[in-house]
């Protein structure tokens, strides 16, 4: 197949098995992306090709069971802005959280671990949530690419409704064009599909 633009990058976002049915936070069918994403990885169409991968402490602040008396799901305020309370979930050094090993990850350029900081969560590949300086602080990302001359990112992986979102928002703000492969992604509930689809409008993102 031919390769695509060479100033164009995909973007797989956290194909980790905690997303996954029998995972600590489940997508909806999360497990039915693995071997699209492995054969389009295969194919080497993507001279740049990044990987994410949610990599949080065991007391992460966006855990529910670091806050008595909530559950997952719940929303509290943390730093100011909203914050979900999740599941534990790819906690570091968990098989829950290793990227997935029906993928060939040799392929990738870069893996970019994200949710690392105690108190910070962190949903897009570009920039953290907001933090207690109340910014929200960039993962390096948008540099290193501006850097290989990319201009345009394809995203795709999990989840569609939070992290996909966000890093494809996110990379709009950043400067690039953006395409939303939606086919390989999936929600945490596809009850947010239609508030997707109007924030990819929104944000002029194109969906392949």
């Amino acid at each position: 197949m031919t390769a695509v633009a060479a100033d164009v990058a995909l973007l797989v976002i956290d194909l980790q098995p905690d997303f996954m049915p029998g995972g600590a936070l489940a997508c909806e069918d999360g497990d039915a992306l693995v071997a699209p994403i492995a054969a389009l990885l295969a194919q080497r169409q993507y001279r740049t090709v990044v990987a994410t991968q949610d990599w949080h402490p065991a007391d992460h602040a966006s855990f529910a069971s670091q806050h008595p008396g909530t559950r997952p799901f719940e929303s509290i305020l943390l730093h100011a802005q909203p914050q979900t309370l999740w599941p534990d979930h790819c906690v570091q050094g968990s098989a829950g959280a290793a990227l997935h090993p029906g993928v060939d990850w040799n392929v990738a350029d870069l893996i970019l671990r994200k949710g690392t900081r105690q108190q910070v969560d962190s949903y897009s590949a570009f920039r953290e949530n907001h933090g207690p300086q109340g910014d929200r602080p960039p993962t390096g990302l948008a540099g290193w690419l501006h850097e290989r001359r990319i201009r345009e990112v394809h995203v795709c992986g999990l989840a569609r409704d939070y992290c996909v979102l966000w890093s494809a928002q996110d990379a709009v703000k950043a400067g690039f064009r953006v395409t939303f492969l939606w086919d390989l992604t999936r929600p945490v509930t596809a009850a947010n599909d239609a508030m997707v689809r109007a924030a990819l409008a929104k944000a002029a993102i194109r969906v392949a």
